[in-house]
Parts: structure tokens; C-alpha cells; sequence
């Protein structure tokens, strides 16, 4: 990992290498918002959080977009800086000079009026949205989940630059770099109307979601986002054909052993980080008798979900997404006040 250096900018703080979650929230945020713009002709302004002093709300590499039509996405911090930063980017749009430039929380406010607690400077990078080819490189990495390091320079022009690792960029001082890495799959055991609901909240995840069925009338029956891969499929095989990651994630939902089961299996085998069963405390204790011989089956999840109380199909959605982004970071999922764990489990998307 490159170590922040000191250079005309000042002492820049160290940060950690990028997490998972980091590194699917911050340029795919807003890139779709920055290349429906760029098809339109519509010049974009992007500003980017390259460093701060303090603890803030958003990780390092959160970006704002921002449109010569006056529209914009993306966000750098819990709302108390983007009015400021929004002005610096439209000054951009109009002619004036790509800059790194020191916000505050709290540089609106009134002498008497209380800054935020979270009022550490921001370091933001303001500068246009990377050209040809930088522009494609990002858009195809992004669409067909490849590793890309991407790298803008702190420095005047602001450089922009490629490559498949950090190891290959030939470009020299300070700069900043996020590597783009491939999404993490969701696999949903089950065509059914659960899973239906769980494929559409867990886009906003930024995971690509694969449901698996070996019944045609259910992989037919239409209800699922277009986002989502639907495949007719005994889960077993097509795991087998699609060896799972670390950080995968499969759940099964179908109800029947004789699907459930081959997946639990297969997915227990290998090393996918969260693996669990849809079913009641007496269901999911007939499925550990069932698959007692099962190879990791301590890792096996079930209930499937955290304590919510819900009772609807997005509330046991919802519960069973929050738990796997409880298990993702590392966490238990019980309540914010109830703890002392700093609120967001990792803490950088790029490094300077």
C-alpha cells in the first residue's frame, strides 16, 4: 500500500488500505449519474474526499457528481458540507481551475451557532470527470465487476490514469487511488416471492444477485428485477460451475430439502462468508440433523436473519440483509446506543 506523502499540499493523513464495502460504494455510486451525462454531451464535475483530519460520516473516495444541467448525485459527508462544496464544483463547470481544496463542517454556520462534532477539515478534490480513456476504462470495470486501479494526481493538471494494480502506474506524486474490485454475488436459493423482494433491496447493496431454481415454473414467474440473473439450475451444479468467493453470500429459500440442502452443501464446502437458511428455530434444527456430516456446517447461519420482529416480505428482507452486512463488517447487528464500536467498521476506500 502507498503511504501518503508530504508535497505542496501539506502533510496528508495516513489512512488504511481499501475495504470491501468501500470499494463498492464509492465511484459506482455515482458513475452511472457521470456516464448518462457524458452520453448526453453534459459536461461533470466531480468532487472527491482525498483527506481529512477527523472522524466523518462518509470514506475516504466519497464523491459528489455534479452536472452542467444543475443536477447532481453523491455525497462527501452527513449533509453539512455539500452546500459548500456544490459552489466549488459549479465554479469549476463554469471555467475556473481544477482544485484541492480545505472544508470544514460548520463554515456556514453563524459565530454563535454550534459546529458539528464531526467538524474535522475535509480535503476535497474538485476537478472535471476523468476523459477518454479513463472514462471507458472505468465504465467497463465497473460493468463487468474486473479489478481496475484508478489514480487521480493532487497536483495541477489532476491527472487521470489506469491500470490493473497499483504496481503498474507509471504516473508519479501525490495522487490519489481507489481500486475498484468485483462485487461480491448474492445467491438466492429459491425463485420465490421472497427472494423476489430480496433481489431488488439488495441492488442498492451494489451486488450482483443470481437466483437459483431447478423448477421452470418458477424461475417463470416474471417477478424478479431485471437486475437479477435468473437461472433454472439444481444450486449444486451451478456452484460447482461458479466456484464462490470469500465473500459471497448465499441464502436459501426455497422451503424444500431437496433444493436446500444440495445448496447448504455446496456452499459450506467453499469459502463463501455467509451462508445461511431461511426457516423457523424447528425447521432449521430438522436441517441441522439432516446435514450433520455437512463439512462446515458451524458456519451455517439459521435462522436466517437478525431480531427485527417483521413480519412482512421487505421486513424479512430487510432482516436478513442487515445481518449479512453485520456479518460482512464483522459485527452482531444489535442497536448503535447499545455500543461503543466506532460506527462505520472500515474506514477508507483509496489511499493517497
Amino acid at each position: 500500500m502507498n503511504r501518503p506523502r508530504e508535497g505542496a499540499l501539506g502533510p496528508l493523513p495516513s489512512q488504511p488500505g481499501p475495504g470491501l464495502e468501500q470499494e463498492v460504494r464509492v465511484l459506482r455510486e455515482v458513475w452511472p449519474f457521470v456516464d448518462a451525462h457524458r452520453r448526453a454531451g453534459r459536461p461533470v464535475t466531480l468532487a472527491r474526499l482525498v483527506g481529512r483530519d477527523g472522524p466523518g460520516s462518509r470514506p475516504l473516495g466519497a464523491t459528489m457528481a455534479v452536472a452542467a444541467d444543475g443536477t447532481w448525485r453523491g455525497s462527501l459527508s452527513g449533509g453539512c458540507v455539500e452546500g459548500i462544496v456544490l459552489d466549488a464544483a459549479r465554479a469549476v463547470l463554469a471555467g475556473a481551475a481544477p482544485h484541492v481544496t480545505a472544508v470544514s463542517p460548520g463554515d456556514d454556520l453563524l459565530p454563535w451557532e454550534d459546529a458539528p462534532a464531526c467538524a474535522g477539515a475535509l480535503r476535497v478534490l474538485i476537478t472535471p470527470a476523468p476523459p477518454e480513456p479513463v472514462h471507458s476504462a472505468i465504465t467497463t470495470a465497473l460493468a463487468d465487476d474486473r479489478p481496475l486501479t484508478v489514480r487521480v494526481g493532487l497536483r495541477p493538471p489532476h491527472r487521470w490514469s489506469t491500470a490493473s494494480t497499483v504496481s503498474q502506474l507509471t504516473d508519479v506524486g501525490p495522487a490519489f487511488i481507489e481500486e475498484l474490485v468485483g462485487r461480491p454475488r448474492l445467491l438466492l436459493v429459491g425463485a420465490t416471492d421472497l427472494a423476489a423482494v430480496l433481489a431488488t433491496l439488495a441492488g442498492t447493496l451494489h451486488r450482483p444477485v443470481v437466483v437459483l431454481d431447478p423448477r421452470p415454473g418458477h424461475v417463470a414467474s416474471g417477478a424478479f428485477p431485471g437486475t437479477a440473473d435468473v437461472v433454472r439450475a439444481w444450486p449444486d451444479e451451478w456452484i460447482a460451475r461458479h466456484p464462490l468467493g470469500v465473500h459471497d453470500a448465499v441464502v436459501t429459500l426455497s422451503h424444500d430439502p431437496r433444493i436446500d440442502d444440495r445448496a447448504l452443501r455446496a456452499a459450506l464446502a467453499g469459502p463463501a462468508g455467509y451462508v445461511a437458511a431461511l426457516g423457523s428455530r424447528a425447521t432449521h434444527a430438522q436441517r441441522l440433523r439432516r446435514l450433520t456430516d455437512a463439512p462446515g456446517l458451524d458456519r451455517l447461519t439459521g435462522p436466517a436473519g437478525l431480531d427485527l420482529g417483521g413480519a412482512s416480505l421487505a421486513e424479512s428482507a430487510l432482516s436478513i440483509l442487515a445481518e449479512l452486512v453485520a456479518v460482512d463488517n464483522g459485527r452482531c447487528g444489535g442497536r448503535l446506543r447499545d455500543g461503543d464500536l466506532p460506527i462505520r467498521a472500515t474506514t477508507a476506500a483509496g489511499h493517497t
